[in-house]
C-alpha cells in the first residue's frame, strides 16, 4: 500500500535518492529508480559531468522518517525528509521526490545502533544467505536480541522477521555529544570517495553530506546543506580552529556554498582541511589552495 498523504513513512530500501521532481530524472538514473536501487552501480555508470546535475536533492538511508505530502499514481511520492533540517525550505526538513517503492509505513522503533563501517550486508541469519545488501555507513538499525555466532538481529522497515548483521558493523549510538576529533576521523574514512551533487552515502557524497553523515554517525543532526550548515554552528575567530571545526566559503555577497571540516591546526596562516571537493570529483584532504583562501568567510565549530 502506498504511503498517504499527511502520514509519516520510512525508507524500506538501503539508500533512496530525493529527486528535485519526477521530471529531472534522466535516462542514466534508473539504477537508481529500480525497486531494489543499485546506488552503487548508478553512480559508477555516471561521467564526471553527469554527477553533478542539480536533478539529485539529498539521500535517505535505510529507516529513515519522512513526511509524506502527496503520493501519486505513477510511483512517485512528495516527502520531506524529517531528519535532514533545511531552514530555507521549511522548518520540518528537506522537500522532494522519491519512488514510492523506496518507501514503507512507519513503525515506532528505538534504533540504538548504527553501521561503522562503509557497507554491510543484512542476512537471513547468522552466515546465511543474504536479505540486504549496500547498508551504508550512518544507518540506524534497532536490535532484535543478542548476538548469536557473529551476528547480531536488527529490525528492518517493511520486514516482519529480523534480519542479521555482523555484529562488528554495527555500534550503539553513544551516550554522550562526540568530540569533533572523533568525527572528523570517520570522515577521514571516506577519503577518495566519489564526489556527487546531493550524494549523502558512502557510495558517493557531496561536501556538506560528507559533514552531515560523519556527526550523523554519532547521533547528531545537522542540518544538510552548507548554508543551512553554516546558520546552525557556532562561528570561531580565524586561527583559533581546531581540527574537526568547519570552513565555510562564499563568493561576495552571496550565501555560503562550500563546506570542508578542518583536519589540521592552522600554522603560519596555512590552513588544511577534509572536503568532498567539486573539482577534483573526490573527497580529499589538501592545504587550501589559493581560490580556496579567497572565498574562506569564517571557522565555525558544532
Amino acid at each position: 500500500m502506498a504511503p498517504q498523504p499527511c502520514r509519516q513513512a520510512v525508507v524500506r530500501v538501503p539508500v533512496a535518492t530525493l529527486w528535485a521532481a519526477p521530471d529531472a530524472v534522466r535516462p542514466i538514473d534508473r539504477p537508481a529508480l529500480a525497486d531494489c536501487p543499485d546506488v552503487a552501480g548508478w553512480i559508477a555508470g555516471m561521467d564526471r559531468e553527469q554527477r553533478v546535475g542539480d536533478c539529485v536533492l539529498t539521500q535517505l538511508l535505510l529507516g529513515e522518517r519522512v513526511q509524506v505530502t502527496e503520493t501519486r499514481t505513477d510511483g512517485w511520492t512528495r516527502v520531506v525528509a524529517l531528519g535532514q533540517p533545511a531552514a530555507k525550505h521549511g522548518a520540518d526538513g528537506y522537500p522532494g521526490w522519491v519512488r514510492t517503492a523506496h518507501l514503507t509505513a512507519a513503525d515506532p522503533v528505538d534504533a540504538a545502533l548504527t553501521v561503522d563501517v562503509a557497507h554491510t550486508t543484512l542476512r537471513v541469519a547468522p552466515g546465511g544467505a543474504a536479505a540486504l545488501s549496500g547498508l551504508v555507513l550512518g544507518t540506524r538499525l534497532a536490535s532484535a536480541g543478542r548476538p548469536v555466532d557473529g551476528g547480531r538481529p536488527v529490525r528492518v522497515p517493511g520486514r516482519a522477521d529480523p534480519l542479521w548483521a555482523p555484529e562488528g558493523d554495527l555500534v550503539p549510538l553513544p551516550a554522550e555529544r562526540p568530540e569533533a576529533k572523533e568525527v572528523l576521523a570517520v570522515a577521514e574514512r571516506l577519503r577518495d570517495l566519489v564526489y556527487i551533487w546531493g550524494g549523502l552515502s558512502t557510495d558517493g557524497i557531496d561536501c556538506s553530506g560528507l559533514v552531515h553523515l560523519a556527526w550523523r554517525r554519532y547521533g547528531i543532526t545537522l542540518p544538510r546543506d552548507a548554508d543551512d550548515q553554516a546558520d546552525a554552528t557556532t562561528p570561531v575567530a580565524l586561527d583559533d580552529e581546531r581540527p574537526g571545526d568547519l570552513y565555510f566559503f562564499a563568493r561576495p555577497g552571496r550565501r555560503v556554498h562550500h563546506v570542508g571540516i578542518v583536519s589540521a591546526e592552522p600554522h603560519a596562516g596555512r590552513r588544511r582541511m577534509l572536503h568532498a571537493c567539486y573539482l577534483t570529483r573526490r573527497v580529499v584532504e589538501e592545504e587550501l589552495p589559493a581560490d580556496r583562501v579567497a572565498t574562506l568567510v569564517g571557522a565555525h565549530r558544532v
